[in-house]
């Protein structure tokens, strides 16, 4: 099945390029940008990105590695604000002084 039309790529190009890349390195983290890079193309217009993700999503291969799961849940250190002004803008800095 085509699934990018701009770039003629096929749902067995994204599942090969999947498993490809797990099977080269099995911690890394496959994004969409690297299933493209993998296949020596760029995206276009991005109307191809739910199928894209749902194609790659259902490859056996595609599971996040146990050791990255749960980072998103994670407590942050630091701050909320990171340190920052309550605004980056020159004019609302003076204001607040």
């Amino acid at each position: 099945m085509l699934v990018c039309h701009c770039n003629a790529i096929t749902d067995h190009e994204i599942r090969s390029a999947v498993d490809w890349m797990r099977a080269s390195d099995p911690e890394t983290v496959i994004t969409p940008g690297k299933v493209y890079r993998a296949l020596g193309k760029r995206p276009d217009c991005g109307g191809c990105l739910p199928v894209f993700l749902a194609t790659m999503e259902n490859c056996d291969s595609f599971e996040v590695p146990m050791q990255l799961r749960g980072l998103r849940r994670a407590p942050t250190q630091g701050t909320q604000d990171e340190g920052r002004h309550q605004s980056n803008r020159v004019s609302q800095r003076r204001a607040q002084k």
